[in-house]
């Protein structure tokens, strides 16, 4: 995307949104848009039912730890097919109340991706009409892309950390 297409847009959001847009910045012609957690949802509807913009295609959505480990986010990547036009949306919550609304309303095909983010991050699409895990099995009480426990077993004694240039 060129940077006059983004500064369009970003004045598109801009004044439609008016304090909801957290930062705006133009990555290797990519678009970024991080934007407050409670108005996610009714910029997405925007960005995809707004006859120019025309963001119709979700191709895809996850989840993700800040290296604070204090925050989960979201990002959802949009796709305008016609123009060929994508744009990233991120949004960060607090890690102790993680819960987004769901875009299941304006993509169906969010639903497996959510899923997946619910499973790995433990975020709740609130709203989502069947919010369970997919990859896991159900008795996992743990969110394995969380940031909360040692990446190593603490226990094993068969390594040396001299071994792994520590």
């Amino acid at each position: 995307m060129s940077k006059e297409h983004f500064d369009k847009l970003n004045e598109r959001l801009s004044a439609e949104f008016s304090g909801a847009i957290e930062s705006a910045e133009l990555l290797y012609n990519f678009p970024v848009f991080t934007i407050k957690h409670d108005k996610v949802h009714d910029v997405l509807k925007f960005l995809k039912e707004d006859n120019e913009l025309n963001f119709h295609f979700l191709t895809d959505l996850t989840g993700m730890q800040t290296a604070d480990e204090k925050q989960l986010g979201v990002i959802y990547h949009l796709h305008n097919m016609p123009k060929n036009i994508r744009v990233r949306i991120k949004t960060f919550f607090d890690i102790n109340k993680p819960e987004i609304p769901t875009a299941t309303d304006l993509w169906p095909g969010a639903n497996w991706m959510e899923r997946e983010t619910y499973d790995f991050y433990g975020i709740k699409f609130k709203g989502h009409p069947n919010l369970v895990r997919i990859l896991n099995v159900d008795e996992m009480d743990i969110f394995p892309l969380r940031k909360e426990y040692p990446l190593e077993d603490q226990t094993r004694e068969d390594k040396e950390d001299k071994m792994f240039g520590r």
